[in-house]
């Protein structure tokens, strides 16, 4: 999981899967167009990506990096990774079977059983449904797609940097990244390192980067709230936990009712239909959780866009 595995991830995206795993556009305004005192702010616009979020960058990269079985692929998911792993799973003609927790929403299921999923809804939250997966899994022989603590899903995640500095023409000073299972951010500190600042975000009610910083070491944290069928990780990954501990500068956590204004204002003033998820950066700067400098141009990762439009009213 370094620069390396990363650029060749994206050449092989690039060459192969374009058509798959898209370009998605990176937006750069001036701070005070969204009210914020910095001199510029990218959008990075991941939810329009294949699938729906990132998620289609690490879980391709993982079936294209392992023989599949005739069982095909198993992933446990609160939703995106699922649809990302069947997406993938449907362009290379494989079997795929996604473990789902009841947080799950409809319209995701939805879109996994368009996709050709077969869909078992098992536990309330992600670990239990990560339990059932695992004890199918041994049960099939089917290849194991992590949500998010696999190198090669990491690996792909950093492929996102890669494009953010590609397009930008340089490295954001800072870049603010939602948390769950933490393979986003551990992606992009495998690719920028220390040459931004990146700072991490979670719900205050799923707090697993947070809690294990307090801790000092990974720790098992009560899911519930807003987000938690994105960012629904009952534990930090052990891949993120390291990565994290020598390029994450800071850590946290937002209340439910800002990350839905923040959403709402996302769909309203710019008419992007995000999930929850996508809205913890713009939350950080709008409640000033994190204040950036005058001068600086800070980058937000908008990560899923798994979203039921009615939700948006």
């Amino acid at each position: 999981m370094n620069r390396t595995d990363i650029e060749t991830a994206a050449v092989r995206f690039k060459e192969r899967y374009a058509y798959f795993i898209r370009e998605t556009p990176l937006w750069k305004m001036p701070g005070a167009a969204l009210g914020i005192g910095c001199r510029e702010v990218w959008l990075k616009l991941e939810h329009t990506q294949t699938s729906g979020s990132f998620k289609a960058r690490g879980m391709l990269n993982r079936l294209l990096s392992n023989p599949i079985p005739s069982a095909g692929v198993i992933v446990a998911s609160g939703g995106n990774a699922g649809i990302a792993t069947a997406a993938a799973a449907k362009v290379l003609g494989v079997r795929c079977e996604v473990f789902v927790p009841s947080v799950c929403s409809e319209a995701k299921q939805e879109r996994l059983q368009s996709l050709g999923a077969d869909v078992v809804v098992e536990g309330a939250v992600y670990a239990e449904a990560l339990q059932a997966c695992l004890q199918r899994q041994q049960e099939t022989g089917a290849l194991l797609t992590h949500a998010y603590d696999q190198p090669e899903v990491v690996t792909g995640a950093g492929t996102l940097a890669r494009e953010i500095e590609m397009q930008g023409g340089c490295v954001p000073d800072s870049v603010l990244v939602s948390v769950g299972g933490g393979g986003l951010i551990a992606g992009i500190a495998a690719w920028f390192g220390d040459r931004s600042r990146l700072v991490a975000l979670e719900p205050e009610q799923a707090p697993t980067l947070h809690e294990a910083r307090k801790q000092g070491a990974p720790v098992d944290v009560h899911v519930s709230g807003i987000a938690a069928d994105a960012l629904g990780a009952k534990r930090i990954g052990s891949l993120a936990w390291q990565l994290t501990q020598d390029h994450v500068r800071e850590s946290l956590v937002l209340a439910d009712p800002d990350i839905r204004d923040a959403q709402l204002w996302l769909w309203k003033q710019m008419k992007l239909a995000v999930e929850p998820a996508a809205a913890l950066g713009l939350a950080a700067l709008q409640t000033r959780a994190y204040t950036p400098w005058q001068g600086d141009s800070v980058c937000l990762v908008v990560c899923g866009g798994n979203v039921d439009p009615a939700t948006l009213g």
